[in-house]
């Protein structure tokens, strides 16, 4: 009975040790640190589970009061934006009514509710969660920072069907060869965040404008007053963060909801049921034709029943797809048709009060009601896209495509919800320049409508890609869903455009502005990393460092940052020739934007051990979605301090394991032959007490060498010491100019524009919130 024991021992002894020959063999491959070994982060977050329906439920309910203010409040101003002078044929109530009807099942719910939503990355959604599914499947990043390691982490791999998969690689291995389809991908996701943040400016002055013209005694100019006083406090308080803000608006944009529709449903009934003869598309192709041209530029006051709905996507992650299809289909949806119904049949008894439909459609008592209500929603439908231009400001920032700006989290419950006080202020200034400007819902709608738009199309374009690269889909249906929204959204937009004079161009210098300057960062930040890239040191460096007596270690651990994933940045042999001393332990850091929304913390630090290892020189990637951050200082130090303590423990424990396998192929033969005289000798002979004390000596040791010892220990302490004798942080103030043969475009992009951002934006310190103390900069010229 030992010797069967003895024996199983031997043999699970045997299997670890090859599993951890396997490991070792994964362990020493060649990786993307510049030719070195280190761990492999192969940890996988749980996902969780399928939501109950109460969770969806709950979500449903909270989405009504983030998302669908803008959407929701749109009945204020379309018909008067459509019929501007007045209604010359009371068909055309008809024909608009039928637009109105067909383009919100068309664009909202058909395209949005049903087929973006489930393009999302991991459940975030927007230009930028496009763009990053994009780039997991293909290598069209502009900065070549891919890592083989990243493919291991959780959610970064792609759900993919296996048809289609024949077309599915043409295309990437086209996209990746075309250095115009890179470019022209980061252009479609930096144009989309641009026409976003011009319709986070347009979205609270048309809301809030709107809204308060019910006011009717007052003036023009009083409520132009009104109404920025509205925006600055509204901007003013932002800093106190939106941690509650579904459950705090969703009731009061529900009753909102509640009010339009039952004054919808009280208009049809009162004046006409008879204009439900509009779900007939033929009075579509009727209007058209007896309205022509002028028809055609009406569809630009009609797009506005639907802005918002690039909201549904945008603010995906703080949802889910089930429980924005329950709340659009089911109360959404329902109260807008009635809405629209309502001021149809008010319009068709009195087509001379289309200036002020809303509002003069509304029931005597419950007029005030309806207005508190209305100017709360439209409040409301303000905060919603103030919250996501701060959202996609921090996407973009953290993907190297806008300057830095200091990103506050408000909520320790939801990551998504952030504040910059820059963006803030700069969007507080140019609402109440806007609002001072135009003075009109009627002038707004034309500048309003190109943004929404644009925005749209642009995600129109990305979603098609995605369908035809990722989602392998049938191409007849590819081709249907972009030849139909394509055709759609494009008629809107030239319609759009026809009122570029009187408005329309100020989305459009909103938006050609910051593509300048998200453009110029993102392509000075590439030439930055391929400089850095060119000029990383050798590891030979560190060799000839740890020779050098001239070169003295003071305790402490000093972090050196740089952008660089792969090798010794440049910047660190300048550090060491300037002040002829390193820290006890020394980490090169450089943090790297993954494409995906959230790195698992388990997963966020990638170590790599550089030689010599007596030295304590390592290096470290710090991987972080779109929309994680670094958080708190003393919090990344710990996180930073605990994760090398794990990866030296790893290590250790790695190279021990590999030691006892070579060792035991060397003497595997002479085991095995011991052990099969021993298992003969017990079945010849009793066993005696000697021969089982060594037999049980034999199978300790075998077991013993499953175990590693404590010798990482020391290197584990040593570290924790030099964390209690202080963190310090060595910065490289990289001045960064033009090579002298460059062209004059070039020169003027990198020592001007690029310049100018970094001087007038927030340096890397105050992002990173370093405390100045323990703060050295060194400083170094790239000619790009």
């Amino acid at each position: 009975m030992e010797s069967t024991n003895s024996e199983e021992e031997v043999n699970e002894g045997q299997q670890q040790l090859k599993d951890k020959k396997v490991s070792w063999a994964k362990l020493g491959r060649v990786d993307s640190l510049n030719m070195e070994a280190g761990k492999v982060s192969s940890t996988q977050a749980t996902h969780a589970s399928k939501a109950n329906w109460k969770t969806i439920l709950s979500l449903a309910f909270q989405s009504v009061g983030v998302i669908y203010g803008d959407i929701g409040t749109s009945p204020l101003y379309v018909f008067s934006s459509v019929f501007s002078d007045k209604i010359e044929h009371k068909d055309d109530i008809l024909g608009v009514f039928s637009l109105i009807i067909y383009t919100i099942m068309l664009v909202p719910m058909t395209k949005y509710v049903f087929i973006v939503l489930w393009a999302n990355d991991n459940g975030d959604g927007g230009a930028f969660a496009l763009y990053s599914l994009l780039c997991r499947y293909a290598k069209v990043s502009l900065i070549p920072n891919q890592q083989p390691e990243d493919r291991e982490l959780s959610h970064y791999s792609l759900d993919i069907p296996s048809n289609h998969i024949k077309r599915a690689q043409r295309v990437r291995q086209t996209l990746e060869k075309s250095k115009f389809a890179k470019i022209f991908l980061v252009f479609l996701a930096i144009l989309g965040t641009s026409m976003v943040i011009g319709d986070g400016v347009l979205t609270p002055c048309i809301s809030v404008l709107s809204a308060v013209s019910g006011i009717k005694p007052l003036g023009q100019d009083a409520i132009m007053g009104i109404s920025i006083a509205i925006l600055i406090v509204l901007f003013s308080v932002q800093r106190l963060g939106t941690d509650k803000v579904g459950y705090a608006f969703a009731p009061a944009i529900c009753i909102w909801f509640l009010f339009i529709s039952g004054i919808g449903l009280y208009n049809l009934f009162k004046y006409d049921v008879t204009v439900l003869r509009a779900f007939n598309p033929m009075y579509i192709i009727h209007y058209f034709k007896r309205n022509g041209k002028k028809g055609w530029i009406s569809l630009g006051g009609v797009f506005l029943c639907i802005t918002g709905s690039e909201a549904m996507f945008a603010d995906l992650g703080h949802f889910s797809v089930r429980s924005i299809q329950i709340s659009f289909s089911c109360l959404v949806f329902p109260a807008l048709l009635s809405a629209y119904c309502g001021q149809a049949a008010y319009l068709t008894k009195f087509p001379e009060n289309v200036e002020n439909t809303f509002y003069d459609s509304i029931p005597g008592p419950l007029y005030w009601p309806t207005f508190v209500v209305a100017v709360a929603a439209a409040i409301i439908a303000s905060q919603a896209m103030i919250s996501g231009t701060f959202s996609i400001v921090a996407q973009a920032q953290s993907v190297g495509c806008f300057p830095r700006v200091k990103v506050i989290h408000t909520s320790t419950k939801h990551g998504g919800q952030v504040y910059i006080p820059e963006l803030n202020y700069f969007l507080m200034i140019a609402c109440v320049l806007v609002t001072f400007s135009f003075k009109t819902t009627e002038k707004l709608g034309h500048a309003y409508g190109i943004a929404v738009v644009s925005a749209e199309i642009i995600t129109t374009h990305m979603v098609t890609l995605v369908m035809l690269v990722i989602w392998k889909t049938r191409i007849w249906w590819i081709t249907l869903f972009y030849a139909v929204y394509l055709t759609v959204e494009s008629a809107y937009f030239s319609a759009q455009l026809t009122k570029f004079t009187q408005g329309g161009y100020l989305p459009i210098v909103f938006s050609i502005v910051l593509v300048i300057i998200m453009g110029t960062w993102h392509y000075v930040q590439k030439l930055r990393y391929q400089f850095e890239l060119n000029n990383k040191v050798s590891s030979e460096y560190i060799r000839d460092l740890s020779n050098n007596p001239d070169i003295k270690r003071v305790p402490g651990i000093g972090l050196l940052y740089s952008e660089l994933v792969q090798g010794i940045p440049p910047i660190f042999p300048h550090f060491v020739s300037n002040i002829p001393s390193v820290h006890s332990v020394i980490v090169l850091v450089s943090i790297k934007s993954i494409p995906i929304s959230k790195v698992a913390l388990q997963e966020r630090f990638l170590f790599r051990h550089v030689e010599p290892r007596e030295y304590k020189v390592f290096r470290c990637v710090v991987r972080l979605g779109y929309k994680d951050q670094l958080g708190d200082t003393m919090d990344f130090e710990n996180q930073l301090v605990e994760q090398l303590s794990k990866f030296v423990r790893h290590e250790h424990y790695i190279l021990e394991a590999h030691e006892q396998v070579v060792n035991r192929e060397k003497t595997s033969r002479v085991h095995i032959e011991e052990d099969m005289q021993q298992q003969q000798q017990e079945v010849d002979s009793t066993t005696s007490p000697s021969t089982r004390s060594i037999q049980s000596n034999r199978s300790s040791s075998r077991i013993q060498m499953l175990h590693p010892n404590a010798s990482g220990q020391d290197e584990i302490q040593f570290i924790e010491k030099a964390k209690e004798q202080g963190v310090f942080y060595l910065l490289a103030e990289a001045e960064v100019i033009a090579k002298q043969d460059s062209s004059f475009v070039k020169k003027g992009f990198i020592n001007y524009g690029y310049n100018f951002l970094r001087k007038n934006f927030r340096q890397g310190e105050k992002v990173m919130a370093i405390p100045q103390t323990r703060l050295l900069r060194v400083g170094m010229t790239y000619e790009l």
